[in-house]
């Protein structure tokens, strides 16, 4: 199964709420590279499909992580599959139609050789997390923890004050658990091509 099928198998079995046919006929279509984008212009998923293969990665991670004993037993947590696909699959949909390829010149054996490279192209300056809430919001209703857990996915790693993203960190387990799954996937499954 290519990760573009276990995508949407995932999606389809879990995401059913009003409107998250139209959200994932969107990113099926030609007018969105969602399954061939990657995930970064040099580090995790710089690669054809990288931003898809992130978001299975991340959420396989939030999985195992919210089926913990201790996070359910001990914290109280407990979110729906479709709330956890939700956030997961699509924290970072701001990404869409945001990167493209150039070329630069690089020297390989004494003869200058054009190299393809990521850049990015943000034909809609909206931030990170919240251009994904933006985005998603567009087709369907999220609740208000799966809001925050992707507006604050990236956690201390964003710009915003660092008082804000603790607090809905502690407000909304979601956002940390998203947060932690994120960067499991970014640093332990996907790292940089140099490592």
């Amino acid at each position: 199964m290519t990760d573009k099928e276990r995508f949407i198998s995932i999606y389809k079995e879990k995401i059913t709420r009003e409107g998250s046919r139209e959200l994932l006929n969107y990113l099926c279509s030609e007018s969105c590279d969602f399954f061939t984008a990657p995930a970064s212009t040099r580090y995790h998923g710089a690669e054809v499909g990288g931003l898809c293969r992130h978001s299975l990665n991340v959420y396989d991670c939030l999985c195992d992580q919210l089926a913990r004993r201790r996070v359910r037993d001990e914290y109280g947590i407990h979110y729906s599959d479709e709330s956890i696909a939700i956030a997961a699959l699509l924290h970072d949909l701001c990404k869409i139609n945001f990167y493209r390829v150039e070329s630069r010149n690089v020297k390989k054996n004494g003869v200058w050789e054009a190299v393809p490279y990521y850049t990015i192209e943000d034909n809609l300056p909206y931030g990170h997390g919240e251009k994904s809430v933006y985005i998603i919001s567009a087709y369907m209703r999220l609740t208000r923890d799966e809001a925050f857990a992707i507006r604050y996915h990236m956690g201390f790693s964003g710009p915003e004050d660092k008082n804000q993203i603790g607090r809905a960190l502690e407000m909304f387990p979601l956002a940390f658990a998203l947060n932690v799954a994120d960067m499991e996937a970014a640093y332990f499954m996907e790292g940089s091509p140099n490592n």
